[in-house]
């Protein structure tokens, strides 16, 4: 199959997400200001003052209101979208599982910011880590140019008739979102075709009658919850789907996790977001010297792809699980526990440790990742993990 023409841009990864919502023209996206996410707003501010788009924006007062009018735009059968980071994200909390509750589609970009206190505008993943429950799929991007691409995968996949759930899109902020990258943009016409027209089967605007938001009883309640689990058990296979249809259309083939140089590997880092790149750069320079280790990406963390990541580091001796986010449990943070569970089946289960690492912003060097694959060295070695909650980074630790 031909792909489509590329269209060579420079963008940072904020205008990356701005122009994707302004290709996909939703009817209604409602959102507030909140650093490093405000550049999406204030482009798509202006594309709709420019009338580019034919979207009808809302600038309400405060995140809160902003995914209360999403909800409201979308249960009306309305597409829908905005985007948000840290405290923000925080303060959309109760309406996000009101949003997967009521199984409506919609997209949420998170400039993934450090959550407070004490307040801090720099990137972790404390803001989505803490969301990871509330029923949206969750899609992390290591580049501007997945981030500018997974807009499109993350709606097709919400408005799929087998998951209608909301999705959100991450990236790192200031990292990705501020830096200005090579950037291939599909054209308008061929986003719009990929995208489709949305029509929802129901809605509360179609002229029949239809409930939304009533108080949900005892006899009611649990099997809605069931239902919400099963739609997300049911995207993974969408997911793959999707992915398949954008390989197709623009060379750039997606997965659920990214496995590099995993193929013999002895020792490996699973990491998010940006910091993959950084752990690759470091891969490539230990693989010179011989040594065995990789890296494994995830890109989608919410359906959690447990098999893949169990199948991908089934032949490691050693992983490290590296977290931008802690859950504060003294025991270790989120992605940790998830690759963890997901291994536990493996008949040689690979001894494993986790990082927490670059909290608050804090610069993750290459030094990191090289101390990191050191220590996996010396858990091979030994045969023990000794303390499996660790931190990398911190003054005189």
């Amino acid at each position: 199959m031909a792909t489509a023409k590329a269209i060579r841009e420079r963008l940072s990864g904020n205008e990356a997400a701005a122009t994707a919502l302004r290709q996909i023209n939703p009817d209604v996206v409602a959102a507030y200001p909140i650093t490093p996410s405000t550049e999406v707003v204030h482009y798509f501010s202006q594309y709709v003052a420019d009338g580019q788009v034919d979207t009808e924006f809302v600038a309400v007062e405060s995140e809160h209101s902003a995914m209360s009018a999403c909800i409201g735009a979308a249960a009306a059968g309305g597409r829908t979208g905005t985007v948000t980071s840290a405290c923000g994200l925080a303060l959309m909390w109760e309406l996000l599982y009101v949003a997967s509750g009521h199984r409506l589609p919609m997209t949420l970009n998170v400039i993934n910011r450090a959550l407070s206190g004490p307040i801090n505008i720099n990137n972790d993943h404390s803001d989505s880590m803490g969301a990871r429950d509330s029923g949206w799929i969750q899609l992390y991007s290591e580049n501007n140019q997945e981030a500018y691409d997974n807009n499109f995968i993350a709606l097709r996949i919400a408005e799929h008739k087998d998951v209608q759930l909301p999705a959100m899109v991450c990236q790192d902020g200031f990292i990705t979102s501020h830096a200005i990258e090579n950037i291939e943009l599909l054209e308008d016409a061929v986003v719009k075709k990929f995208i489709g027209t949305y029509k929802p089967e129901r809605h509360l605007i179609d002229g029949k009658p239809l409930s939304a938001g009533p108080y949900d009883t005892v006899q009611f309640y649990f099997e809605h919850q069931y239902q919400r689990a099963r739609a997300m058990q049911d995207s993974k296979k969408v997911i793959l789907d999707v992915f398949k249809e954008f390989g197709d259309l623009t060379g750039r083939k997606y997965g659920l996790l990214e496995e590099y140089k995993m193929e013999d590997a002895e020792r490996a880092i699973v990491v998010l977001n940006s910091s993959a790149g950084t752990a690759k750069v470091v891969c490539d320079r230990l693989r010179e010297k011989g040594e065995k280790v990789g890296v494994v990406k995830i890109r989608v963390y919410r359906p959690l792809p447990a098999e893949e990541i169990a199948k991908a580091l089934s032949k490691c001796k050693a992983v490290a699980v590296m977290d931008k986010a802690d859950s504060f449990n003294a025991f270790g943070g989120p992605v940790f526990a998830d690759v963890r569970n997901a291994c536990y089946e493996l008949a040689n289960r690979p001894h494993m440790i986790n990082y927490i690492y670059g909290l608050g912003g804090r610069d993750v060097p290459v030094d990191n990742f090289f101390t990191v694959y050191e220590a996996l060295s010396e858990v091979i070695k030994t045969g023990k993990t000794g303390n499996v909650y660790r931190h990398v980074g911190v003054r005189g630790v």
